[in-house]
């Protein structure tokens, strides 16, 4: 098993120095706790998470069912809220939705009575609504080109394949140039061929744009291709950032290289003791 010594492991949350010595992270999460009222009394979602992100970074974050990945995620975006401390993006406090963070969920959320050109278009139109028409929609036909779907811009849902679905959620994100991209298992619904495609794409498309990335995975492969540290969660209830593991593959990245790399089983089988052993999920009962 892995050292646990090792410099990429960062084992604690306490270890995240305050904003005020080391300067404004462009995110950070910070002393974070969500409680939900129940009849038996409060329930802790999450509790005391800290997280900082820098400007540009893809980062994963992992762990079981009912560990709060998507509330965490939902305060980025503004959909959630903490019982306690705060989300913060360039030093503003998060308090509602905004065009700046932008959501790809895994049921795509795409109007299935418009096309794939038309449910771009108003994004595009909400967020640049002074923009001149052409200005608009050749902004939509970049992003369609971006990801390969040219030829399906008069195309309804229904008439798409899920993977093509996909790339119209990830093109309508991007279309606004978000500061932030949340991608909530983005490729978790689709099969094993049209996945690793879709990974291939969404890498290309970061590295061309840069934007900073927060997603959410069951997939530690799919992590340690896409990201740059992955966050490891604690079960619930009670959450917290377990570990931080800094993934320390050169891009741009080749998948077939990557797995040819001792330190990748190294990586992988840590996360796989973090998530099956040290923090397996108990469903008896």
């Amino acid at each position: 098993m892995i050292n646990r010594t090792m410099s990429y492991i960062d084992t604690t949350q306490e270890r995240v120095a305050p904003s005020t010595k080391r300067g404004e992270p462009f995110l950070a999460i910070e002393n974070v706790s969500k409680v939900y009222p129940t009849k038996n009394g409060p329930f802790v979602v999450l509790d005391g998470v800290n997280l900082t992100v820098q400007e540009g970074e893809f980062i994963c974050v992992i762990g079981h069912s009912g560990c709060g990945k998507s509330t965490l995620l939902n305060m980025v975006s503004g959909f959630a809220f903490p019982t306690d401390g705060e989300v913060r993006v360039q030093g503003k406090r998060i308090t509602k939705p905004g065009p700046d963070r932008m959501v790809v969920f895994q049921n795509y959320a795409l109007l299935p009575w418009r096309t794939a050109f038309e449910n771009i278009y108003l994004a595009v139109h909400a967020v640049y609504p002074n923009k001149p028409q052409a200005e608009k929609r050749a902004i939509v036909r970049d992003n369609l080109a971006m990801v390969g779907l040219s030829e399906a811009a008069d195309k309804k849902p229904p008439q798409m394949s899920g993977g093509m679905r996909q790339r119209v959620s990830i093109a309508r994100a991007l279309a606004i140039r978000p500061q932030v991209l949340i991608l909530d298992e983005p490729f978790g619904a689709l099969d094993a061929i049209t996945k690793e495609e879709l990974q291939e794409e969404l890498l290309k498309i970061w590295s061309d744009n840069r934007c900073t990335v927060l997603m959410i995975t069951h997939d530690i492969d799919e992590a340690l291709f896409l990201a740059d540290k992955l966050v490891m969660m604690t079960n619930g209830p009670a959450a917290k950032i377990g570990e931080v593991m800094e993934i320390p593959f050169a891009r741009p990245r080749d998948r077939a290289q990557i797995m040819e790399d001792p330190e990748y089983y190294k990586l992988r089988n840590h996360a796989l003791d973090f998530l099956y052993h040290r923090f397996a999920h108990d469903d008896v009962g």
